[in-house]
């Protein structure tokens, strides 16, 4: 029986229900911060006077340190244990979101950003090597199950959550509401979660940490920054652009020759199921961020939906995966893991069709139901992949692949935002520019709607916000249409992951 086996064993229920509720709260804490900011972003600049482009750092700072940070925790579990990491980056994470909200200058809340960043980018992929190893096998999916619905609820309720706390209280409750849930977290960590049963020392890989870090800290800003620069014609984005390429071929060649120790082990993408569930986790996380990108605008600009009530409509695409938490549990065993997996990127393809067929008129009906149908996918691919993908690990090399998991989402997510962000405004400005050459003064289809002479000057000007609207929302079709076309290309890859990658026998979900 193998240590991670045996350490199972003595965990009784009672117990490992506690350490579950201790981890995923640390889980929710950070994944809830990557979207929760946002809303209060215009309430921030004003209170420390910073220029648009300054606020940018304000969510740059956290999305960089958590990339760079994200690999170091499977190494640091390592060296000192699983358990003083989980310890010290929520204790971190506690503090440094204190520190946001006392904040009374932009550069103050930027370092509280980025200590937020390093702190919180460990308990994510922790608390999946934790929940894979206090349950056995047979348990995986439902543990995944539990450890889904945490990362996925936190970016669907944060811009909700965010704007009730700004617009009822005060945008510094953003970052204060973390405080009591991580004094939580601490002592449910501190109280129940066991030592790991073995600590591997190894040498620190400074070149590889330094080039994948450079690589991926280079890559994130030229994704955050690249919009507003008009990227490649930008000078600063061709320097990040270069830099990330340089960092990221060099850290390969490194990890691939090197006969020391390395920062990334290759064992990790040797696993075939390892390396198909980062390729399908890359793809979800592009998809499901994507989207919760874009709903808000869409629903808050052209549809002009409160903060409060976007957040209601996009609730149920946790819902969605609530439901697939269960209906996935009793499946494990009984259906093919593959089959599973591609209905859900069917699903998430359905939901992102209903999207294109979103318009200016339409009934918050759809938006509930697309979002439930996502939710409903999202369950269905991430519940069972978050498991398969571990089925075939040596427990060992847990904490480093939980590690590289959450980044290979990280980057999809970051990819996948920046992509819908440029086809959105290049869109908008193709789609302004063709409705746009109907609009004229001289136009007979619009003097005939006109009655009484040309149209006035004003007249033009709210058929020109008009024409905006309607480009904006087919720029917005496009994007969801793109959605659909990624999560069917993906249906097809199912076959290359082991036939019945998870758990051995069905789960049951209370």
């Amino acid at each position: 029986m193998s240590s991670a086996e045996s350490q199972t064993a003595e965990i009784d229920g009672p117990r490992r229900a506690l350490i579950t509720v201790s981890v995923m709260l640390a889980s929710i804490m950070s994944s809830l911060d990557t979207t929760i900011a946002n809303v209060a972003l215009p309430r921030i600049q004003g209170s420390v006077s910073a220029t648009q482009d300054q606020m940018a750092w304000v969510l740059t700072s956290y999305i960089v340190a958590a990339a760079i940070m994200t690999p170091l925790g499977g190494w640091l579990a390592g060296q000192i244990g699983r358990k003083r990491v989980f310890l010290y980056s929520v204790a971190g994470f506690t503090v440094a979101s204190m520190l946001c909200g006392v904040a009374q200058s932009l550069p103050q809340i930027v370092l509280a950003r980025l200590a937020q960043g390093l702190c919180g980018a460990a308990l994510v992929p922790l608390s999946q090597a934790v929940l894979l190893d206090i349950n056995p096998p047979a348990r995986h999916a439902r543990a995944m199950a539990v450890w889904v619905m945490g990362v996925t609820l936190g970016p669907i309720i944060g811009p909700a959550l965010g704007g009730w706390l700004t617009e009822n209280y005060n945008w510094r409750w953003v970052f204060y509401i973390n405080v009591p849930f991580g004094i939580l977290a601490f002592l449910g960590i501190l109280s129940f979660l066991p030592e790991a049963a073995a600590i591997r020392k190894s040498r620190f890989d400074f070149f590889g940490f330094t080039a994948l870090s450079l690589g991926i800290a280079a890559f994130q800003i030229m994704l955050d920054r690249g919009q507003l620069k008009d990227w490649f014609s930008s000078t600063e984005i061709w320097i990040e652009a270069t830099v990330a390429a340089v960092a990221f071929y060099l850290f390969v060649i490194h990890m691939l020759t090197t006969t020391q120790q390395r920062f990334v082990s290759p064992a990790l993408f040797k696993d075939r199921n390892f390396l198909t569930g980062n390729v399908f986790i890359f793809v979800v996380g592009a998809v499901l961020y994507a989207t919760l990108a874009l709903l808000p605008p869409l629903l808050q600009d052209l549809l002009n939906y409160p903060v409060v009530t976007t957040g209601l409509v996009t609730a149920p695409r946790g819902v969605g995966t609530l439901v697939a938490m269960f209906v996935v549990g009793r499946m494990i065993g009984k259906v093919d893991i593959r089959l599973i997996i591609g209905t859900g990127f069917a699903l998430s393809a359905f939901a992102s069709w209903q999207m294109t067929g979103f318009d200016l008129q339409m009934d918050s009906a759809i938006v509930v139901w697309s979002g439930f149908s996502q939710g409903l996918g999202t369950g269905f691919v991430y519940v069972p992949l978050a498991a398969a993908t571990f089925a075939t690990l040596t427990p060992a090399l847990r904490d480093e692949g939980t590690a590289i998991f959450s980044l290979t989402r990280n980057l999809g997510s970051s990819i996948g935002i920046s992509v819908v962000n440029v086809l959105l405004t290049r869109n908008t400005q193709i789609m302004h520019a063709t409705l746009g050459e109907h609009v004229t003064r001289y136009s007979p289809v619009l003097r005939a709607q006109l009655p009484g002479g040309p149209p006035s000057l004003r007249t033009l000007a709210g058929l020109n916000a008009t024409v905006t609207d309607q480009a904006a929302m087919i720029a917005y079709n496009n994007d969801f249409k793109l959605m659909m076309v990624l999560s069917l290309a993906a249906i097809p890859l199912v076959f290359l992951l082991r036939k019945g990658g998870g758990s051995a026998e069905p789960v049951h979900i209370e």
